[in-house]
């Protein structure tokens, strides 16, 4: 069999195009995401009877409603050794009575309490860093006031990924299932975010966490000067600060999909995109090395997406003296490939991560959306900024 390349053709730079983006997304598949999909994790010692103080630092503001189911599931972990601090970021509704009773009933409880004149920038970066300072504790243990621990075994389950050399533990923080579309969205979203910063500390180039389940040490806090290089910036917290501090050396990660910390979604699409859009608009202060491979995997997801469509749009870029069609069963024979690879990273890392009913065998409709939503969300973050910034 003969083919025939039409070297000068738009069909022929198109293919090229698609090939290249096609051969990307693979090496991706399976030289970085794979580091999650097959990791083997190593059981924790519930026996251990060695295990170090840990100081677990809630941000509240206004947050009443969580923080009464969230103390209980907190103050009931298995741990030896832990305290709980809160702080009342300058909260309006009945949380300052709330730990004003929590604390008469139980001073070892540490609330450290603001003003509004005390937080002179927007997020949590204030409010955090003044809990930081108020810890008794070298071991730091970071969650959000609207998220649960699924069983007692959390606080545990998080120090046992410690080393002598580790001074960073990277957890995964999910959403709560709950019905509807925009939650699996979200989910979907925060599976793939998770599948990538988990996949590059793995491969020794840890690049952000998720400041709903997060922990260092305060000394590595103090070293770096804490938020001082992006203390304007709202966001930041977790993936701006993990940026700086983490290396190949440092950093660990746990999950563990019977042992996770879950948190409240998004209800509406307009909150929901202005909570990615803030997300999106710390990526310029990570690493350089770090903006080429992330930015090296959206442009390919792009590149792949728009020349296979336009591949089934223009001539053949070749040509057979047969009359089997070659070229489509090629195309479509990657394509597959491609589909298939991708259904079973993301399958096999929802697996490792305990996420359920995402449908995952749909993962390419959900590639397809994020890779508009997030090209877009890039666009409209260049041209003006989230509200607050």
């Amino acid at each position: 069999m003969e083919i025939i390349f039409d070297h000068k053709s738009l069909s022929f730079i198109v293919l090229c195009v698609f090939g290249l983006a096609w051969l990307i997304q693979m090496c991706y598949f399976w030289g970085l995401f794979s580091r999650l999909a097959f990791f083997k994790k190593k059981k924790y010692d519930n026996d251990n009877p060695s295990y170090e103080p840990v100081s677990v630092i809630v941000c509240a503001k206004d947050a009443y409603e969580y923080l009464v189911d969230l103390v209980p599931k907190i103050l009931s972990q298995d741990y030896p050794d832990f305290e709980l601090v809160i702080v009342n970021d300058c909260s309006s509704d009945e949380t300052t009575d709330y730990l004003k009773i929590l604390t008469d009933k139980r001073p070892d409880i540490n609330v450290v309490s603001l003003t509004q004149s005390l937080n002179f920038f927007h997020g949590k970066k204030f409010p955090l860093s003044m809990g930081i300072k108020s810890a008794k504790h070298d071991l730091l243990l970071l969650t959000d006031a609207d998220c649960m621990p699924e069983n007692d075994q959390w606080i545990k389950g998080m120090v046992s990924a410690y080393r002598k050399d580790t001074e960073v533990v990277l957890g995964y923080g999910p959403y709560f299932m709950r019905k509807g579309l925009l939650n699996k969205l979200i989910r979907f979203d925060t599976l793939y975010t998770a599948i990538q910063y988990f996949s590059m500390a793995l491969a020794k180039r840890p690049y952000m966490g998720v400041g709903r389940n997060l922990s260092y040490r305060r000394e590595l806090f103090y070293k770096n000067k804490g938020f001082t290089s992006h203390y304007t910036i709202p966001s930041g917290d977790d993936d701006i600060f993990i940026s700086q501090v983490a290396n190949k050396k440092n950093t660990r990660i746990f999950i563990d999909p019977n042992n996770r910390i879950e948190s409240e979604p998004k209800h509406t699409f307009s909150s929901w995109i202005y909570q990615k859009r803030r997300h999106y608009s710390t990526v310029n202060m990570y690493k350089p090395s770090t903006n080429r491979i992330l930015g090296t995997l959206l442009s390919s997801r792009l590149f792949y997406y728009v020349s296979a469509t336009l591949l089934f749009c223009l001539p053949p870029a070749f040509s057979c003296n047969t009359e089997c069609p070659v070229y489509y069963a090629a195309i479509g024979g990657l394509m597959l490939l491609h589909c298939i690879s991708m259904d079973w990273i993301y399958i096999k890392s929802a697996k490792q991560l305990g996420e359920k009913k995402l449908y995952l065998i749909f993962s390419p409709l959900y590639d397809i959306f994020f890779t508009i939503f997030t090209t877009l969300l890039g666009i409209r973050n260049t041209i003006s900024k989230p509200k607050g910034w």
